[in-house]
């Protein structure tokens, strides 16, 4: 995973609230055996309608998706992260996320970013007034600056998460930080313990 310290970029509205993962990407994908080319199927069945936000030339490009509330309920697939990321999402703001949908965000590399619903409610109106707003997640600092909207909010995240992000350690990349420690035990280790060679 790579570090995530600021992501600036322009946001795509999606004014629906109660967005399960079988929406954001239906279970039809889930055959697939590799993590990429998911983002074909992003909202697919939505998709088939050529209005649907995602179509519209004016969202094209844009890194963050801002939904309405309870995003990402549903039953737990990491391949619902693997879609946003592979559509060009590095971030969704929401006034609320499914726990699960969250822990799968914050390990795959995808910044849930929780709002207060009047700014949601805000962000999606502004968004929808003018696609080229920018905004400016600094997940080290916790913010989040939409200066054209006049809005500037914080959102909550544990340390722990934050310090994932910001230094791109998914559970592989935890692991390592003790690749000295483990190569010393297993350089040690008693011969007549059992191995994977």
């Amino acid at each position: 995973m790579r570090p995530i310290e600021i992501i600036t970029g322009r946001a795509v509205p999606l004014d629906r609230s109660d967005i399960d993962t079988d929406q954001i990407i239906p279970s039809d994908w889930l055959k697939r055996v590799e993590r990429t080319g998911f983002g074909a199927g992003l909202f697919s069945e939505w998709r088939d309608d050529r209005e649907f936000v995602l179509n519209r030339e004016e969202f094209m490009g844009a890194n963050i998706l801002v939904a309405g509330p309870n995003f990402g309920t549903g039953s737990s697939r990491e391949h619902a992260v693997w879609a946003l990321q592979d559509y060009g999402f590095e971030a969704v703001i929401a006034p609320n996320f499914a726990d699960i949908f969250r822990n799968n965000c914050t390990k795959g590399g995808v910044v849930p970013v929780a709002v207060d619903p009047a700014i949601g409610r805000a962000l999606l109106d502004a968004v929808m007034a003018d696609p080229q707003l920018e905004f400016t997640i600094d997940v080290a600092r916790g913010t989040l600056e939409v200066p054209g909207a006049n809005i500037t909010t914080t959102f909550p995240m544990d340390e722990f998460t934050r310090e994932r992000l910001v230094n791109g350690w998914d559970d592989i990349g935890l692991t390592l930080r003790h690749e000295a420690e483990i190569a010393s035990y297993e350089a040690n280790r008693p011969a007549w313990l059992p191995t994977t060679r």
